[in-house]
């Protein structure tokens, strides 16, 4: 059995005598990227089950919006809000033509070569502040970070030697991955694992229109870097006899509900399926052997475990009866349905300003034709854009590069009056605008260099009507993928809340904790579990959770909501937010009846 080594391996994480009080104890950071709290359950996922049994059980959890993976890597990886990291969601206008991205404004920042390209033109580091990993490497603490290709480099991303901080992704042994040490590649190599990770295999395959998806979870390609972890990593920490910080980071169950082929075309069961389970428990048993492996190294009495996800996830739907881009034709999308970039298309044709696509060498996007992958550039030229449009999945980025103010009204207007938008965030220097908050007002403005969002556009959500709406959400994407294949990104509740829970020294055993915490949460609390004094540049961070440790008092919090003036079509931009002294969390935001997990204002009360 898969499970067999559950009960021992948590026991033994609570058992023993502690270290030393003056040594910093190893600290292990395991995400599940996608992963639903209310999915978790002794069936389906055992070993999360047991874990919050016996530790800290998160359970007013918060992933940052926009909720995507690189931007909440990005606060796990500093302890700092995406307005200080300006990683502000899979997908930015880079400034630049980025080589990498085959020289597009609008890079997709899961890769190595992106990202090395992006910490070149920010003078070295594009996030503007040191990692929680950086700092221990630099303090001596031996470092590693493995999984996903794209999140698990940013957390030391500007050490790109491979002798220092040990990084296993998807490209290693490929052209543009990071390099191996020798020591590593010879330990790789006896342990008869080779030094070229697997690819996804079918688990990679998305489908299209007429063909469904994956019927595999990421099994064989996470099977590798669970090898490569217990077997090389953790057993070359366990020879160094000091400090580690370890991040494994699961593609599970994200990947699968992606690309999943259980509901072609259908909401239902949506990410919901046999597919989308298995790749639940897939993640579930990678945790199982990590704490199995951490046991049978005697590592277990000195090592705390966090386990998190970066954001939540929804089926998706094309549907909308206002956008003009879904009557349009094309080869590759359903009639009726929405196309990928369609929010690019929509604008382009209320502007009436030509459409190129950056991610096909910038060329003309034809009338019976959509955006590549969504991304566009509206107007201008290819060197000064009038507007580009950084497609994501559940929330899209807008930016006018020039700042024009009445350009920006105009883009607000267009889009508040789609069907598909639920809540609009507009740049403090633009002013304000009816029916718009600023984006200073969830947090997206601070220290970042990168550039910052002239409008960050949230997409419609509903549920389907289970009995949790969380587990059920539907969100409209702006996506290659299709509708009953899976998305995340929107400012819906079911997309914010994610897993969360802690166990080992220096956490409380069999605890709840209530109160509001957030991924920016967790980097101050590793810098703290380490001992390391990391300078902040920006002042956009998250707190320690000392609350879930020893002895640790609950904090107060209260419970608001920011609303906008009305526009012209009479829409509100509302925020449900929490917050533990200066610090914010956001819950949901959108339109009335156009967001799932958006309350009514006055029902929110004050928590002490």
């Amino acid at each position: 059995m898969r499970y067999s080594v559950i009960a021992a391996s948590l026991a033994c994480l609570l058992a023993g005598p502690a270290a030393a009080a003056d040594a910093p104890h190893n600290v292990l950071l395991f995400v599940a990227d996608g992963l639903r709290p209310g999915m978790i359950n002794e069936q389906t996922a055992p070993t999360i089950t047991a874990l919050w049994k016996q530790g800290v059980r998160f359970t007013n959890t918060h992933s940052m919006f926009p909720t995507f993976t690189t931007a909440n890597a990005s606060a796990m990886a500093t302890g700092h809000k995406l307005g200080d990291t300006g990683d502000f969601s899979n997908t930015i206008d880079a400034g630049f033509q980025v080589p990498g991205a085959g020289d597009s404004l609008t890079p997709f920042l899961e890769s190595d070569p992106v990202l090395g390209d992006v910490d070149e033109h920010y003078s070295g580091d594009y996030l503007n502040q040191e990692t929680v990993m950086k700092a221990a490497r630099l303090a001596g603490i031996s470092t590693a970070t493995i999984g996903k290709l794209g999140p698990a480099f940013i957390f030391d991303h500007t050490e790109r030697s491979g002798e220092q901080t040990i990084v296993i992704d998807d490209m290693t042994g490929r052209s543009g991955g990071i390099v191996l040490g020798k020591d590593l590649q010879a330990r790789l190599v006896s342990a008869g694992l080779g030094i070229q990770a697997p690819t996804r295999g079918d688990n990679g395959q998305a489908g299209d229109v007429r063909k469904a998806g994956t019927l595999q979870a990421n099994i064989v390609q996470q099977d590798y870097f669970l090898s490569a972890t217990t077997k090389v990593v953790l057993p070359m920490f366990r020879e160094r006899a000091k400090p580690f910080m370890l991040v494994f980071w699961s593609r599970d169950p994200d990947g699968t509900q992606h690309n999943q082929g259980d509901s072609l075309n259908r909401l239902v069961p949506g990410i919901n399926g046999p597919t989308s389970l298995a790749a639940i428990r897939n993640a579930d048993h990678d945790l199982a052997e990590l704490l199995a492996a951490l046991k049978s190294l005697g590592l277990d009495q000195t090592t705390d475990v966090i386990i998190t996800a970066d954001h939540g996830f929804s089926t998706i739907t094309k549907e909308s009866a206002t956008s003009f881009a879904a009557t349009q034709t094309y080869n590759d999308v359903l009639p009726n349905h929405l196309p990928a970039g369609f929010l690019a298309i929509d604008l382009a044709h209320g502007l009436n300003l030509p459409l190129i696509d950056p991610d096909t060498k910038y060329t003309a996007v034809a009338t019976d034709a959509h955006p590549f992958k969504g991304d566009a550039l509206i107007g201008g030229t290819k060197e000064h854009p009038s507007v580009v449009v950084a497609a994501n999945g559940g929330s899209d980025l807008v930016y006018i590069p020039d700042g024009n103010q009445e350009l920006a009204r105009k883009v607000v207007e267009i889009l508040s009056a789609q069907d598909y938008v639920s809540g609009l965030f507009v740049s403090d220097d633009l002013g304000p605008i009816p029916g718009t908050l600023p984006i200073s007002a969830i947090d997206l403005k601070g220290s970042a260099v990168t550039p910052i969002p002239s409008i960050v556009v949230n997409f419609r959500s509903f549920s389907t009507g289970c009995a949790d709406a969380l587990t059920c959400g539907v969100e409209v994407a702006d996506s290659v993928l299709q509708q009953g294949q899976g998305m995340h990104g929107s400012f819906s509740r079911a997309d914010t809340i994610i897993i969360g829970g802690a166990l080992g020294p220096d956490f409380r055993t069999a605890f709840v904790d209530a109160a509001p915490t957030s991924n920016a949460d967790l980097g101050k609390t590793m810098a703290h579990i380490l001992n390391l004094k990391i300078p902040d540049v920006g002042r956009l961070v998250g707190r320690v959770l000392l609350e879930a440790m020893p002895n640790g008092a609950m904090p107060a919090w209260t419970s608001t909501t920011q609303v906008s003036d009305h526009d012209a079509n009479g829409q509100v931009t509302i925020v449900a937010t929490q917050s533990v002294g200066d610090v914010r969390y956001f819950d949901a935001a959108g339109y009335v009846g156009r967001t799932i997990g958006l309350p009514d204002p006055a029902s929110l009360q004050e928590h002490r």
